[in-house]
């Protein structure tokens, strides 16, 4: 696949890329002294709602760089053998719920840290898919920009969610070490179109993983308000 010419076709999207850029919800505490770690005058519901604003904008963005990617690299026959091929998540072995029966049962704490774990298996990965699509010949910035946003907005979700934990369970952080996480070993210098398809997988698994953290993020808002009613 040449993927110069393949590249050309999906130049219409540039058109529609957002300004998301300048409308993220910041979730420091900026008019505390002591930054994030002690936010101590923000409120439990406020923080909550930015960091679900966060994830929100999060699963926004992955979900146009997936369709991006997707319409200038991805041909429908590749799709159909990404699929069969064994391609699979990196976040796979995660003891994360799945089943609507499982997430509705599991306790606000484990809520939270699911959301945290998922969130740290993909600041590792993120990076070096920035690398990875550096690669490519004349990657547009935009799906660029994408990425590097992306990946940026999740350290600060990752913020959010530690002060979350602090303030709601008062406990110590469940936290991963990012580099002895060994879930998806990377090639110095792969095949392109096996680095094609590797980005298109995980640019399509954190596209759903983003969507449980926003998920589970809401889920939980609403156990606060209407513990009763939640779906």
């Amino acid at each position: 696949m040449h993927l110069v010419s393949v590249m050309q076709r999906g130049v219409w999207a540039v058109l529609l890329w957002p300004n998301l850029l300048t409308v993220s919800i910041p979730l420091d505490c900026r008019e505390e002294a002591g930054g994030l770690s002690r936010c101590p005058s923000i409120s439990q519901e406020k923080l909550l709602d930015r960091v679900i604003q966060h994830a929100e904008l999060i699963y926004r963005v992955s979900e146009e760089s997936c369709s991006l990617y997707e319409e200038m690299f991805i041909p429908l026959p590749l799709q159909f053998h990404r699929n069969q091929a064994g391609y699979s998540c990196i976040t796979r072995t995660l003891p994360i719920p799945s089943s609507k029966n499982e997430i509705q049962q599991i306790s606000d704490k484990w809520l939270l840290h699911s959301v945290l774990m998922l969130v740290q298996s993909w600041i590792e990965p993120l990076v070096y898919l920035q690398t990875s699509l550096g690669r490519y010949d004349a990657a547009p910035d935009m799906l660029l920009n994408k990425t590097k946003w992306v990946s940026e907005k999740l350290i600060s979700l990752e913020q959010g969610v530690v002060v979350l934990i602090k303030k709601m369970l008062d406990e110590g952080i469940l936290t991963i070490n990012h580099s002895e996480q060994s879930l998806f070993q990377y090639d110095v210098q792969p095949e392109m179109l096996e680095s094609v398809m590797r980005d298109y997988t995980s640019l399509s698994c954190f596209k759903k993983d983003a969507h449980k953290m926003e998920a589970f993020l809401k889920l939980l808002k609403c156990r606060q308000t209407d513990k009763y009613n939640c779906s």
